[in-house]
């Protein structure tokens, strides 16, 4: 179900669902077990993620979501703040700015890359489609940046090595 929803939603139930699917993303960012985000969806969910392609139902979107999430530079990122989300109602659908912060690389440098995601809603708490829309040279940017610094002052762990190594031209 990905296009217009045979039912509508209210708006209040839209933010409500989407504030719980948050709250269970920010549990699985502090445990880093990703294994749970696919549930968030209805079983032929479609996940559109433009840089890294589209998956299509539950087995897709988890295997995507554990090996992002569990390797940098997913796997630093601490939380998603919202800065701003909007409700479509009649089309089902919520779009907001979600952040994506970096710790503290060792130097204090702070840094954040957004992105638009487009949620759409299919009742009784879950979503059947996400699309997260960003620019992905910036955000290629700002982890080679991110584990430079964390390199050059001892912060960074085997897998942002090997990242450096492979993506970055060495350390």
């Amino acid at each position: 179900m990905t296009g217009t929803p045979a039912v509508a939603f209210t708006a209040a139930e839209i933010t409500d669902a989407y504030a719980v699917f948050h709250e269970k993303v920010a549990v699985m960012a502090e445990t880093g077990d990703w294994t749970g985000y696919a549930d968030l969806f209805t079983p032929d969910a479609e996940y559109v993620e433009h840089a890294m392609g589209t998956f299509h139902g539950r087995d897709e979107i988890r295997e995507w979501a554990v090996r992002t999430m569990t390797s940098y530079p997913g796997r630093v990122m601490p939380g998603f703040p919202i800065s701003w989300q909007v409700v479509d109602a009649e089309q089902g659908r919520l779009v907001c700015e979600v952040l994506n912060p970096m710790p503290d690389p060792g130097d204090g440098t702070m840094l954040t890359e957004p992105n638009i995601t487009i949620m759409t809603y299919a009742g009784d708490g879950l979503f059947s489609r996400e699309e997260d829309v960003y620019n992905p040279l910036r955000f290629h940017a700002m982890a080679l940046k991110w584990a430079r610094i964390a390199a050059a002052h001892g912060k960074a762990d085997e897998d942002v090595l090997v990242w450096l190594d492979k993506f970055g031209g060495g350390r």
